[in-house]
């Protein structure tokens, strides 16, 4: 979609952006942008009804080559989230046009809102950069002589005042972290080994000030008795590692870090309890929660910059088949000196978090500790694409995820956690299963099983993006595909502790 975008100051914008309520003509800000009249005829159009995302075009308009009319939806409960749609909506429009600058006036619309829904120029420029950012990526990478690839197109973006560039600039960072996590979520397993996203953690850091990246693997993840990466890898020759990525801020590096994991299986064939049918596609996706968490350490190092530490544990491996494979009836002993009885070779993502949510624990004195992960298909039948799955015993950070969530539109809704579901994980041979023969509150299941692993005294939040951390879809500011998920969640999270 677009090669570049950067805000300006200077020169003259090809494209006019302007917005209206639905219903509504233009109110008398907007209307001081309307030197020829031309704008409040077209709000009178059958075709200018105002809906969210609806667009007019208005051509030789006002000194403009044209102007897009853009629909805001109802006013009554307005939500500057509404404002990616419009970003999406104007950005088609703007690369359809191959308009290199346009100037956006959304918010004289916006001065009119009640106090209770009222947005500020920095936040709409905010949510406008986010959703131009987003719609512009795609992933090229791999396409060889048989593509003809559209040339893409370099855009500048002009607003109506420094607040609200500003904003543009923070959304653009935001969506750069969203869209890394995309990146890496789309490259295939043949190239997205455990120790290349090892590598691309490392590049990250040397091109960010503050993070820091080391990995653990081999005869570390020995020493350190991180058990599941060892079994849960064991069976590939693409061998297994955790990658922990650490901000140090320049002040307030006293305080303890606030601590992320992600499950960052590289691919998940099931292991020996094999996916049939179609099951194995898209696998690659299974490390869409460390995506999420790499998107999130970019923004945390270059855009909101917070004055305390945050570390981020990938938890990273290959669930492949071979003689060396770990097996349904293992027993296996972690680092906390918890035993699990194996009876899923297909639930394996929750044997590495568990060695990350045990090395958060004990090495990493965390404030809290928030993992994320496509962990069920559960709670896909739950919540299906609209919400990702949430537990957390803490109020406060509960309402802070809460919070984060809905700020940056990756909202999660809480399911419970209950000292009943505790219990059908429990073993006949050892501590816990690590997967219940019964399929009832299946994603509650895994949710049990990772407590064990969280020391008491410790807050913690787990985060199943299975059925968000993908679209089949276009939405109105992305394309179908990885939704890179979790990264503006988790530094909205960071941002507000």
């Amino acid at each position: 979609m677009f090669e570049s975008i950067k805000t300006a100051t200077r020169g003259k914008a090809g494209v006019l952006v302007v917005a209206h309520f639905s219903g509504e003509g233009i109110n008398a800000d907007t209307k001081a942008l309307d030197n020829d009249g031309s704008i409040a005829k077209a709000t009178k159009r059958p075709d200018a009804s105002g809906d969210l995302g609806n667009v007019v075009e208005i051509h030789d308009s006002n000194g403009y080559e044209r102007v897009l009319l853009i629909g805001l939806g109802q006013r009554e409960g307005f939500k500057p989230g509404a404002l990616r749609t419009v970003a999406g909506a104007a950005g088609r429009a703007i690369a359809k046009a191959k308009a290199t600058g346009a100037e956006f006036q959304v918010c004289p619309a916006l001065n009119k809102l009640k106090k209770a829904d009222s947005v500020d120029a920095f936040t709409a420029g905010a949510m406008i950069g986010e959703g131009l950012g987003m719609l512009s990526w795609r992933y090229d990478d791999l396409r060889g002589t048989k593509t003809e690839l559209t040339p893409k197109i370099k855009l500048s973006v002009q607003g109506c005042c420094k607040q609200f560039l500003d904003g543009v600039e923070r959304g653009l960072g935001f969506a750069e972290g969203t869209n890394i996590a995309r990146t890496l979520s789309q490259t295939p397993p043949n190239i997205a080994t455990p120790m290349w996203i090892a590598n691309e953690a490392k590049k990250m850091a040397r091109k960010s000030k503050n993070l820091s990246v080391s990995v653990f693997s081999g005869k570390k993840l020995e020493d350190e008795k991180l058990v599941g990466h060892i079994n849960v890898g064991k069976a590939s020759e693409n061998k297994p590692c955790m990658i922990r990525i650490e901000y140090t801020p320049d002040r307030g590096k006293s305080k303890k870090p606030i601590v992320i994991v992600g499950k960052t299986m590289s691919y998940d064939s099931g292991g020996l309890s094999i996916k049939v049918g179609g099951g194995m596609r898209g696998m690659k996706r299974d490390k869409d929660g460390g995506c999420g968490a790499f998107g999130a350490m970019h923004i945390i190092a270059n855009v909101i910059k917070p004055n305390r530490p945050v570390v981020a544990l990938l938890v990273s491996a290959e669930n492949s088949i071979s003689d060396e494979a770990y097996r349904p009836d293992d027993v296996l002993e972690f680092r906390n000196g918890t035993t699990v009885e194996i009876t899923n070779t297909d639930a394996e993502g929750r044997l590495v978090l568990a060695d990350g949510l045990c090395y958060a624990c004990d090495k990493e004195n965390p404030e809290y500790v928030v993992d994320i992960a496509t962990l069920t298909g559960g709670v896909v039948v739950a919540l299906g694409k609209v919400f990702a799955g949430l537990w957390c015993d803490d109020d406060e950070l509960r309402e802070k995820v809460e919070a984060a969530g809905n700020s940056s539109g990756e909202r999660v809704w809480r399911l419970p956690h209950d000292p009943q579901y505790n219990a059908m994980m429990r073993s006949p041979v050892a501590d816990i299963l690590n997967s219940a023969p019964v399929r009832e509150a299946h994603p509650i299941q895994g949710a049990a099983f990772l407590s064990h692993f969280v020391q008491d005294g410790v807050k913690w939040a787990h985060i199943d993006i299975a059925g968000t951390h993908a679209s089949d879809k276009e939405q109105p500011h992305m394309i179908a595909g990885p939704t890179g998920f979790g990264a503006r969640l988790l530094a909205e999270l960071v941002e507000r502790s």
